[in-house]
């Protein structure tokens, strides 16, 4: 598929790369944002990738719409990113009271809690897109015999640092808040900090492996960044 760039509004648009969530697609959105890095067209105010997709806001007065759909154009034609990231072995724990959901996800895949998470540790994830929370890193390459649908009703609050999955994804929620993917763990690390240089753990292009720890790791790892 041509990208396409669909207006929303008179000071924003989207680039869209197709429709599917895929390697694939997603390495062109970020290699597009890369070459807007590049380039910083004048009146391009900002940028924010999706799965598939870049919205884009600009001044009107300094940039039609005609000469922003002419410059995505070009700069979409650069090659495809390289997904040449950080790879973070993350730890998480899997206590009853931070995996609710553990023992029905397992079933549901005909395996044990214990098996289920053998082969969890095993997968190599790709961040795709931030988003929903500041933070928020969507991982991808959740195999399907160890996933599960989402909720049908969505919990209240989700506590914060839950390791949780749902189609084909995978992501740690930085903050309480509500949330209907299903929790498998929860990890000791601090996923977002706002006073931070780099405020996110996780950015698109890096990669991440889930490490089981027992609870007194968890609690360790933890009191060293609560101080």
């Amino acid at each position: 598929m041509s990208p396409v760039l669909l207006p929303l509004g008179d000071e924003a648009a989207t680039l869209r790369f197709g429709e599917a969530i895929d390697l694939a697609l997603n390495a062109r959105a970020h290699a597009f944002c890369a070459a807007l890095e590049s380039a910083r067209p004048a009146g391009l105010r900002e940028w924010a990738p999706a799965f598939s997709s870049v919205t884009l806001w600009y001044d009107p007065d300094a940039l039609s719409f005609d000469e922003l759909n002419a410059l995505c154009l070009r700069l979409a034609s650069t090659p495809n990113f390289s997904r040449a990231g950080v790879v973070h072995e993350l730890p998480f724990c899997a206590e009853e009271e931070f995996a609710p959901d553990l023992f029905d996800v397992a079933a549901r895949n005909g395996m044990t809690p214990r098996d289920w998470l053998d082969a969890f540790s095993k997968v190599n994830f790709d961040v795709y897109m931030l988003g929903f929370l500041p933070g928020f890193a969507y991982l991808g390459g959740l195999p399907n015999f160890l996933d599960a649908p989402r909720l049908a009703t969505p919990r209240k609050i989700v506590p914060e640092r839950s390791v949780a999955i749902a189609d084909g994804m995978c992501a740690a929620y930085p903050f309480a808040s509500p949330g209907g993917w299903r929790l498998v763990g929860r990890t000791p690390l601090q996923m977002f900090d706002a006073g931070a240089k780099t405020p996110t753990r996780l950015a698109p292009g890096d990669r991440v492996r889930w490490r089981p720890i027992a609870l007194d790791e968890f609690l360790e790892l933890e009191a060293q960044w609560r101080g």
